[in-house]
């Protein structure tokens, strides 16, 4: 059996690359990936954590944070794909301001 630090290790690396990136990307589609590379590291620990207590409570926020994740893809791409359209342009220093 893996011991939960390896597992927490593994989500404390997915959430810092996904922070890193979410920081020092400048393309919008790459910072929205980071977003959910962070949210997959929150995940996994709240799975080992679930797994390593024997209840089912980590995976049911699990199942919550899926949801959440989904809504906000389907609501960041369309805002991403707006500003594209408007704009011309991925790059976060481009799109500074919501007036066209």
């Amino acid at each position: 059996m893996v011991p939960l630090s390896h597992y927490l290790a593994l989500s404390a690396i997915l959430f810092v690359l996904g922070g890193a990136g979410f920081i020092f990307r400048r393309n919008m589609i790459s910072v929205f990936m980071c977003i959910e590379l962070m949210l997959n590291g929150v995940n996994l620990a709240f799975i080992a954590f679930s797994r390593f207590l024997g209840n089912l409570d980590g995976q049911l926020f699990v199942f919550f944070v899926i949801v959440v994740a989904a809504a906000e893809a389907a609501v960041g791409l369309a805002i991403i794909i707006a500003l594209n359209r408007n704009r011309d342009t991925l790059d976060l220093e481009d799109v500074d301001s919501m007036k066209l």
